[in-house]
């Protein structure tokens, strides 16, 4: 199992210990989940024995000044338990940092950041690795979990008692196959810490819950998406991502089609289709002219200087025209083939289903906002549909 960042298949500084791109998941050699075992009502929640316990996992509902619900956790030999979040301290596994649209060198930062140190966690079944249950929050260097005054939380006729993070951790399961080509996108809605599945609330952080949603569970599928609010997530599975193409199918079709000798037709040279992005200048390096997919390679002809706008010199419309990328990341890919369109505005290729699909897919965006991206780079799309048929001057056509 695995999860993949909106990075085009590593981070822009480098992939380094647990702030990667990517999080493969592995069967533990000794089992570390939890499961719930009690919970009782307190007075002071921060001097209670499993608080204080470093080998107890617990979770604590601050319901008033002198009232608070802890719930104990007790060791699950048939789980392995996996964290996620901004911190770097040892429980997290999986450190995300907040994605910014379009950078593509990692030198612009967020001076607040809106994901949780300890965002979430995932309980993977050690006798069924189908089955990866998440939840909201992760316990801390303390094995705890603590949900404040001011957090959103509820308890219905003294039962067990539920809550959700500040921000919340939204879920998207797609429908139908993920990689097969049919997919479709689904409805985003809101895990609780206890694991329940509820209607997104009115903005990120109302304090009102969403609707209990029966329908929906918790339990990962290839394609669902995971949202922190500042960076999303896609949940591959072993058998999805075996129907998917490998990072050399994916360099096979770049040389496929660098092996059709694409031409400019006003430089009249060869273009080159880079498998990474390069901040120096090429002379071979494809551009896309976003009106009308026309790829040729970077000219002064027809060019606008007060707006940057380009004529294309084959059909003359007049647009934008940016850089011609692959996607490399192959965990985005919903088919295989070639790379015959690219997202507007970021130039990033991929195959006709792909772009298609995530050209549907609204990404959340701020407090209560959505929009499609490209899944590589996060940029949002623009225009409509959001990406463009390319066309190249070779035997591609």
């Amino acid at each position: 199992m695995y999860l993949c960042s909106r990075y085009n298949g590593f981070l822009p500084q480098g992939d380094k210990g647990r702030r990667r791109s990517k999080f493969v998941f592995y069967k533990r050699t000794v089992a570390n989940g939890v499961k719930r075992l009690r919970h009782y009502v307190v007075r002071t929640p921060h001097s209670s024995q499993a608080i204080l316990d470093a080998n107890q996992h617990s979770i604590s509902y601050t319901l008033s000044r002198n009232h608070a619900v802890i719930v104990e956790y007790t060791s699950d030999e048939d789980t392995d338990m996996f964290q996620i979040g901004r911190s770097s301290e040892s429980p997290i596994d999986f450190v995300v940092m907040d994605t910014i649209p379009g950078d593509k060198t990692g030198e612009t930062k967020v001076n607040q950041s809106t994901i949780s140190r300890f965002a979430c966690r995932i309980l993977c079944d050690r006798n069924n690795p189908k089955i990866a249950r998440i939840y909201a929050a992760g316990f801390d260097t303390s094995k705890n979990i603590f949900l404040g005054e001011k957090s959103l939380k509820w308890q219905e006729n003294g039962r067990e008692i539920d809550g959700c993070t500040t921000n919340g951790v939204l879920l998207m399961h797609p429908k139908g196959v993920f990689c097969g080509g049919e997919a479709q996108y689904g409805r985003w809605v809101e895990t609780s810490v206890g694991g329940g599945i509820f209607s997104l609330r009115e903005s990120r952080s109302a304090q009102q819950r969403g609707q209990p949603v029966d329908d929906i569970t918790n339990v990962l599928q290839d394609g669902t998406l995971i949202d922190f609010c500042g960076a999303t997530l896609l949940w591959r599975s072993a058998e999805g991502l075996a129907k998917s193409p490998s990072k050399r199918d994916l360099e096979r079709e770049i040389d496929e089609i660098n092996a059709g000798r694409p031409q400019c037709p006003v430089g009249l040279n060869t273009l080159v289709i880079p498998r990474r992005v390069s901040p120096n200048e090429n002379q071979q390096q494809p551009y896309v002219y976003l009106n009308c997919g026309h790829v040729q390679g970077l000219h002064d002809w027809g060019q606008d200087r007060d707006t940057g706008s380009r004529k294309c010199p084959i059909c003359l419309e007049m647009g934008p025209a940016v850089k011609v990328f692959m996607g490399l990341e192959p965990a985005f890919y919903v088919d295989s083939g070639l790379p015959t369109f690219a997202f507007n505005p970021c130039g990033h290729m991929a195959t006709e289903k792909t772009v298609k699909y995530w050209a549907n897919v609204a990404i959340p965006h701020g407090t209560n906002g959505f929009h499609a991206v490209c899944p590589f780079c996060a940029s949002p799309l623009s225009g409509s549909p959001g990406y463009v048929r390319l066309i190249f001057q070779d035997n591609v056509d």
